[in-house]
């Protein structure tokens, strides 16, 4: 485990765990949380033994609060552009070259929902909450949140959400998409796992480069995103992991990836 101030880093085989540890405050999330979570993820991207990454909250009643409400009260219009601001952070980890999981195991609320929908799967407890409630504050969600709500769940829903400041449970976070899995409290750990197990046994170079067909793709013309996909495959075409994939299905036994 390596601690930092406001998060520690857990090594679990092949798994990373990032927990915000911040419980007396509902993990809120500070300017110096951000740049721990910033480095956390510079030291996990140059680990080779950890092949995917999960971000959770300390306790059982909340994955992340949202922003530091204190700190947020003194920003002004220069923090808003500021190149390293949340909005900055959650670029980095949607954009993590390995696959992410968002632990949501209580509140995830403002910037905490932001947090987890950078992720590239959310697995929630039963007793999660998630909302993006900023205009209560007379701000908006602004680390990625007008952008990948409206994209995860549809315009609609994203407008409700936002402009209500409403929060929803994990079984409506389910039904509307923006969770993929729900389960209850004491299995949300084992439920994560299953999930990240499932990706560790795909071709590591095809996950990595699925990743960003998908991401980059989603932001493009379909002409554009057609032409990504087509040269990630090509890629992938020339690939030892191809070969053995393919080699180990007709083989009928199971593949033993090197992602290369």
């Amino acid at each position: 485990m390596i601690a930092f101030a406001n998060l520690a880093v857990i090594k679990k085989g092949q798994l990373a765990y990032i927990v915000i540890n911040r419980p007396e405050q509902r993990n809120a999330l500070t300017k110096e949380t951000l740049g721990e979570i910033t480095e956390a993820l510079e030291d996990i991207r140059k680990d080779e033994t950890v092949a995917c990454l999960i971000f959770t909250g300390k306790g059982n009643k909340s994955f992340a609060a949202g922003a530091d409400i204190g700190q947020l009260r003194e920003k002004s219009t220069l923090d808003a552009l500021s190149p390293t601001g949340m909005q900055d952070v959650y670029n980095l980890i949607e954009s993590f070259e390995k696959p992410t999981i968002a632990m949501i195991n209580g509140y995830a609320l403002g910037g905490g929902c932001e947090l987890a929908m950078a992720c590239d799967i959310r697995v929630a407890s039963t007793t999660a909450k998630l909302g993006l409630p900023e205009l209560n504050l007379s701000i908006i969600p602004s680390a990625g949140g007008t952008q990948r709500l409206v994209r995860i769940v549809g315009k609609g829903k994203a407008l409700e959400m936002i402009l209500m400041g409403k929060v929803i449970d994990a079984e409506e976070a389910h039904r509307i998409g923006l969770v993929s899995e729900v389960t209850k409290p004491e299995d949300l750990e084992e439920k994560v796992e299953e999930v990240a197990g499932q990706i560790l046994s795909k071709g590591p170079l095809a996950v990595k480069l699925a990743k960003i067909a998908v991401n980059l793709g989603s932001d493009v013309d379909m002409k554009t995103g057609l032409m990504i996909e087509k040269l990630a495959q090509a890629v992938l075409f020339s690939s030892e992991d191809k070969r053995e994939g393919t080699t180990a299905f007709l083989e009928k036994r199971k593949p033993e990836y090197q992602g290369r």
